[in-house]
């Protein structure tokens, strides 16, 4: 793991590029959150990222997060962002603020229902596989608009916008389009809500600034903040399915 100043320094890198990203598109910066992406980190790389400013934390996996969050400040705000099973609503809905990869109608009517319970409004992000990677999960834009208002109309779900993991490449500027067309299904999707969709969250650790040229206002980084992952043991919460 590297250390406090290390991963203070980092954030601060960070930060100045996403200032830096942000004037080029005329935006304000504070239009922008960080999330610091805790896939495979240990509790001690999140009191540090949090000693350093940092409030919201991302997890990949429902299992981890059920052992890291007691050992973690009790201040900070956690979203899902990895892959969710439906059988793992009810655990995601008592752990996360927020679930950032919703992808179908069933996860969400699942969600919904764990709210209903716990008397709560629970804010999503539907995830859209823009790209239509056959390896990644989220919906194709088409599907997305099919139940969108099947969505909307579940009592206890508040759809915030939307969420996407762009295909890998060396050169960002090749993800441009995905980011555009995220945005431009955003801008569809508040025509038929008739509502203002808040959030676009897009755009990682090698990738981030061209997001937020294109309108991210959550950026997902992990690397670049804390480094490579530790190497995960087989029987450890990191390689649990979630």
């Amino acid at each position: 793991m590297l250390s406090r100043v290390d991963i203070a320094a980092n954030l601060n890198a960070i930060q100045g590029r996403i200032e830096a990203a942000c004037v080029r598109a005329g935006r304000n910066p504070d239009s922008v959150t960080l999330l610091a992406v805790a896939k495979g980190q240990p509790p001690d790389a999140v009191r540090t990222a949090a000693a350093a400013g940092l409030k919201l934390i991302g997890e990949n996996r429902v299992q981890e997060a059920k052992a890291k969050l007691p050992l973690c400040p009790g201040n900070l705000h956690w979203h899902m962002i990895g892959h969710l099973q439906s059988n793992k609503a009810r655990d995601a809905t008592e752990l996360f603020d927020m679930i950032q990869s919703v992808d179908s109608l069933h996860l969400a009517r699942e969600i919904n229902k764990w709210a209903e319970r716990s008397a709560k409004t629970f804010p999503i992000l539907l995830e859209v596989n823009i790209a239509g990677e056959a390896s990644k999960f989220g919906y194709k834009p088409e599907a997305l608009r099919a139940e969108l208002e099947q969505i909307n109309a579940l009592a206890r779900i508040e759809i915030q916008g939307l969420m996407t993991i762009a295909p890998w490449t060396s050169d960002p500027e090749k993800v441009r389009p995905a980011f555009r067309q995220l945005r431009d299904l955003k801008t569809k999707c508040e025509g038929v809500l008739g509502a203002p969709l808040p959030h676009l969250s897009m755009g990682m650790s090698g990738d981030f600034e061209v997001a937020v040229e294109e309108g991210a206002t959550i950026v997902r980084i992990g690397s670049a903040l804390f480094g490579p992952r530790p190497r995960a043991r087989k029987d450890s919460p990191a390689g649990a399915a979630g």
